[in-house]
């Protein structure tokens, strides 16, 4: 560009989403060949089994009922209490921890992260997280003049890399007096995997290491946008009960999204939960967060926060709700039995899925491979180090014979 009127901070921004970028080129093939001869592994949304994107329908129902007033009136700028509350008992459920906790709405689980970085990092720091990661965290960081650096997320057994982790984490803080660390489980985007119980008290134990040195603020993000369908309600939140009597410099937020939980992509609202054995903390998290979300966004989609509190509140809506969740929850994880069945038949390597919506295959080159893919009308999201496979978007029938394509690509390109 030879001439501009930017800030300085401002010049050159361009946003390439590969993600929406190759969703856009797979509507262009069903445009060309039929929507049947194509398989859309591109965006996170459910889509049913003949293609059409699904909606809770208990969720459909309750929105389309709210009362005019619902539909159009402001929300407070922290959000609807009665939907705070709810964020906060549906995401941690029974295992609640023992701890000082509180909620801000957001503009969905991206806002979260937004708020994250603004408020608890210096200009210039470093976040860090994990070295295969959903691509908006590093322009959500760039843009607020911050850095992303990663760990290695699996060791050569495809376990948690805690060694990596734990080294990563003291060089941050050797340089600087904070370090925020996002961790994007359970169902990890982009590759399904979930850290254990056993790997989750050692990511802990690292945090109050380090948050043994006082002038240190240790901030723990979990991304925990695809809880919901992240296996059985009880099993899938356990490791919430482990954030309560931590280091009063080591905070805990928890990021919550109703565009997977209660299937409304579109209509933008999530929640940061707040976690710490210091009630001053606690209150800061409140105050800090409602003004910055006054500064960027204002106040938060009230029909959507209105649904959800509805639902919550009532016993009758939440349970068919619940019941229709674990029904989507069951499709996909049948789709990705079919992948990984098949992979593991045809000897294609892929990194360990535990549940979700995604699951990914290493590549030496992986833009490659997606162009070789495409050829077979296969359309797949390229990252760094591999192909992002979005299962909970290809209906049964088009999974079957994918991992056989895959790596037959990956064999033309290498």
């Amino acid at each position: 560009m030879s001439f501009s009127l930017a800030a300085s901070h401002a010049k050159g921004k361009f946003a390439t989403d590969n993600i929406f970028g190759a969703n856009a080129a797979a509507v262009q093939a069903e445009a060309k060949v039929g929507k049947e001869k194509v398989v859309n592994a591109t965006i996170g949304a459910i889509l049913d089994d003949e293609g059409v994107l699904a909606c809770l329908p208990t969720v459909e129902k309750v929105f389309r009922a709210l009362p005019t007033v619902d539909l159009v009136r402001y929300s407070p700028i922290p959000g609807q209490p009665a939907f705070l509350q709810a964020a906060i008992d549906m995401t941690l459920g029974e295992y609640k921890p023992e701890a000082y906790l509180d909620a801000v709405a957001t503009a969905g689980g991206c806002g979260v992260i937004h708020h994250a970085i603004w408020n608890y990092t210096e200009l210039g720091d470093t976040v860090l997280t994990s070295d295969w990661y959903w691509g908006p965290y590093n322009v959500l960081c760039h843009d607020a003049l911050r850095k992303l650096d990663t760990f290695q997320l699996f060791d050569e057994k495809q376990n948690f890399n805690l060694q990596a982790f734990q080294t990563k984490v003291a060089g941050v803080l050797a340089k600087q007096d904070s370090v925020l660390i996002i961790l994007n489980t359970p169902a990890h985007n982009p590759t399904g995997y979930s850290l254990s119980d056993t790997e989750w008290d050692g990511v802990l134990q690292v945090a109050k290491e380090c948050a043994q040195n006082p002038a240190k603020r240790i901030i723990l993000l979990v991304d925990a946008a695809y809880l919901e369908f992240a296996g059985e309600n009880s099993e899938c939140r356990a490791f919430f009960s482990k954030f309560g009597q931590l280091p009063q410099n080591l905070l805990t937020i928890v990021a919550f999204s109703m565009s997977k939980a209660f299937t409304m992509y579109g209509q933008r609202v999530g929640a940061m939960i707040g976690i710490s054995s210091n009630k001053d903390v606690i209150q800061e998290f409140a105050d800090i967060n409602q003004y910055t979300s006054r500064a960027t966004w204002s106040n938060i989609n009230t029909p959507a926060m209105a649904t959800m509190a509805t639902i919550y509140h009532d016993a009758q809506l939440k349970a068919a709700v619940d019941a229709e969740r674990q029904s989507f929850y069951h499709l996909i994880r049948e789709r990705a039995e079919t992948f990984v069945n098949e992979a593991a038949e045809v000897s294609l390597n892929m990194l360990p899925y535990r549940a979700g919506f995604f699951l990914s295959i290493p590549a030496k080159n992986p833009e490659a491979v997606c162009e070789k893919l495409q050829e077979d009308y296969i359309f797949a999201v390229p990252l760094a180090q591999g192909i992002r496979v979005a299962v909970c978007a290809v209906p049964a029938y088009k999974i079957k014979g994918m991992a056989e394509k895959f790596k037959q690509a990956i064999a033309k390109t290498e």
